[in-house]
């Protein structure tokens, strides 16, 4: 009898885990998506702007999609190189260093904005502030955003360096945030140039911003997968990431992340080459 009975509870128990492992397997899977985005513009703004492709995705998926800002940018690679996020939003600097930590992740797509999966980062200033090209930038207060953003330091970073000026040779530079920070800083006279991305650059030229440099063409923003998802996972959001400029109501969502983009197109790892050649030239410089 003894025996029957330890038989019996061994059983039991036996169940009972495989219960617990199955209900906890059914947990996670009940948990919400999330789709993290690095804040390179406010919080609030970030939300709205993304928040129509989180419900598409979440319509197309069958499970609900959170939008996830960044605190700030390395706190978003972190996160994301982590695999926490299931999808991700990366700028190209941020894809590049994602990679040299952490590994390649499954690509998804990335934007094309009036047509063309690139885009530039410019110099800016103020009509008053005597900077008219980037030769004159000596001497002046400089405002950048992030440290590893790459239309707000890194690349503009290297155009300064290519036109013989280091930050010792400014009167001054900080480390803003965002490009809007940099942008409302520039037209306050805060500071005497800054560096921003082509749409900020747009939405403040009527306030008065000027553009002193352009910087060459760098593969546009993307959005990557988590390290082990599925591929029918990866397959599917693939999909319904290409078919948003299919229709009209997709359109509105792609604009929605910004006004120029056209459509989400495939990428590869070597579409990032000529940025990881400009981040190991600044690395040879002492900018890291």
């Amino acid at each position: 009898m003894r025996l029957v009975a330890r038989h019996a509870l061994t059983i039991f128990l036996i169940s009972l885990s495989t219960f617990s492992q199955t209900a906890a397997a059914v947990d996670r899977n009940d948990q919400p998506l999330i789709l993290a985005v690095h804040p390179y513009l406010p919080f609030q703004e970030l939300k709205q702007r993304f928040q129509p492709l989180a419900r598409y995705l979440g319509r197309i998926l069958g499970k609900r999609v959170l939008v996830r800002i960044g605190r700030d940018y390395q706190e978003h690679l972190t996160y994301v190189g982590k695999d926490s996020a299931d999808i991700a939003y990366l700028g190209p600097a941020g894809y590049v260093r994602l990679v040299k930590k952490y590994g390649r992740k499954p690509l998804l797509a990335r934007l094309e904005a009036n047509g063309k999966p690139v885009f530039h980062g410019y110099l800016v200033t103020n009509p008053g502030s005597g900077v008219d090209d980037i030769h004159s930038l000596r001497g002046k207060r400089f405002a950048f955003g992030d440290p590893i953003s790459t239309m707000s330091h890194l690349v503009p970073r290297y155009m300064l360096l290519q036109a013989g000026i280091d930050v010792d040779d400014l009167a001054d530079y900080q480390f803003l945030g965002s490009h809007e920070n940099v942008a409302l800083a520039v037209l306050s006279d805060a500071f005497d140039a800054g560096a921003v991305k082509e749409e900020v650059m747009q939405a403040y030229r009527s306030r008065g911003l000027k553009v002193v440099a352009e910087s060459p063409p760098f593969s546009e923003h993307l959005f990557v997968a988590r390290a082990n998802a599925p591929k029918a996972f990866i397959d599917q959001v693939r999909k319904a990431l290409y078919g948003l400029s299919d229709t009209p109501q997709g359109r509105v969502i792609l604009r929605s992340i910004k006004p120029s983009v056209t459509a989400l197109v495939p990428v590869k790892d070597a579409d990032y080459d000529n940025l990881r050649e400009v981040l190991r030239q600044l690395k040879e410089q002492g900018v890291e």
